[in-house]
């Protein structure tokens, strides 16, 4: 029996262990290329600090009291740093201007890999995303990982540039956005 469960900053935190494991074992094999921006070391880095995000929202899917998959992402604020280093396909005045509502940024989504090819990674996206208030999402996608570029078209994402975000080892990821609700 599968079951989602959605935990704010707090309840995320308090997961922490849950969301470590489920992550160890979704990239197993990017933890063992010796990248440092994949190691799980920086990947625990980065959710301790986008759980200060306000609005945070991890969404957790559970099999038989298992975690095997999640998704995680917060709205972009006025002051969010998300946009930095931006280069857009086509020049649009105003894109990156934030209020807290405009913009969801989905950080994550995976699944435990003896549990993809289910369905679970599109459940987990359409659990995150279905009732957001703000008008549109946006995701950064690595551009050589054709599998889930692929995915992500087949589920709305566009394209709309480029962009290096400011972690340590980060490399440069392809901007993807969609219209908001579902």
């Amino acid at each position: 029996m599968t079951e989602f469960r959605r935990y704010d900053p707090s309840g995320a935190r308090e997961i922490r262990d849950t969301v470590q494991d489920a992550y160890a074992r979704a990239y197993a094999e990017s933890i063992a290329s010796g990248d440092p921006f994949e190691s799980l070391e920086a990947a625990m880095r980065r959710f301790d600090a986008y759980t200060n995000s306000a609005g945070f929202d991890l969404v957790v899917l559970y099999s038989d009291g298992e975690a095997i998959g999640q998704a995680w992402g917060w709205p972009l604020n006025d002051n969010s740093r998300w946009w930095n280093g931006l280069r857009l396909d086509k020049d649009e005045p105003e894109f990156t201007t934030e209020d807290g509502t405009r913009t969801f940024a989905l950080s994550e989504i995976m699944v435990v890999r003896e549990h993809t090819g289910r369905g679970h990674a599109r459940a987990l996206h359409d659990e995150l995303l279905g009732g957001r208030r703000e008008r549109r999402a946006t995701l950064l996608v690595d551009p050589t990982n054709e599998n889930a570029y692929a995915r992500y078209r087949k589920w709305g994402w566009s394209r709309i540039g480029a962009l290096r975000p400011n972690w340590e080892a980060a490399p440069t990821f392809d901007v993807l956005m969609r219209a908001l609700p579902l």
